[in-house]
């Protein structure tokens, strides 16, 4: 994606512990605060600045949106800005113009205006504190939540695969395999009817270990 994660200009780190949010400047990343454990400091890494390994020609509108949904709400939770500038300033970005415009208002404004609900959903399945997510994990868990929530016409399995790539277009080592395991979890409670025709056809993801 053009104007990727991590870029100067608005929408990523600019140096150890600075992060540039539109209309907000400089702001400290909180994977560096003197407060946070070495654990959440490693964790919350920046993402990769490349576009992922899937080819731009095949990604649908769809998966458009939820990359730049993605950019956003990485913004968000590193920057805690506010939703309508970082609206404004991913809208502005390279290629957003070939994205679902619709689905990606309702990733980022539903996962913003719908945090708590969703924090309380990915809680259970963690196996550390929601603070030493990294922001990308934590992005992508949130959406899959709100899709399985929210978006009944997106199979339960395609809202699986979009953000375990995505974890690992963007995120830190393995990461994807902690999104995949905490949505696998939760997708039996969200989608029940789904998860329970799919492994009685022998087709539902069995999910990784956690690490």
């Amino acid at each position: 994606m053009s104007g990727g994660f991590g870029m100067n200009g608005g929408n990523g780190a600019s140096g150890a512990g600075e992060v540039f949010i539109p209309g907000l400047g400089p702001q400290p990343d909180p994977a560096t605060d003197a407060g946070d454990t070495p654990k959440a400091r490693r964790t919350a890494r920046p993402p990769k600045l490349t576009g992922g390994t899937r080819k731009s020609s095949i990604k649908s509108a769809r998966s458009r949106a939820r990359e730049f949904a993605l950019q956003g709400l990485y913004q968000f939770l590193v920057g805690k800005g506010e939703a309508s500038a970082i609206d404004a300033f991913t809208r502005d970005l390279s290629g957003f113009h070939k994205c679902d415009s619709a689905h990606y208002d309702a990733l980022l404004h539903g996962c913003i205006e719908q945090s708590q609900e969703l924090d309380a959903l990915i809680e259970p399945q963690l196996d550390r504190r929601l603070a030493e997510l990294s922001p990308i994990e934590h992005a992508c868990m949130w959406m899959g939540a709100f899709e399985f929530l929210r978006c009944p016409d997106v199979p339960w399995r395609v809202v699986l695969n979009e953000y375990i790539e995505l974890a690992k277009d963007f995120g830190g080592t393995d990461g994807h395999k902690y999104v995949n395991a905490v949505l696998n979890g939760m997708a039996p409670r969200l989608r029940p009817h789904e998860v329970q025709a799919d492994r009685a056809a022998g087709k539902a993801s069995k999910g990784e270990s956690r690490p």
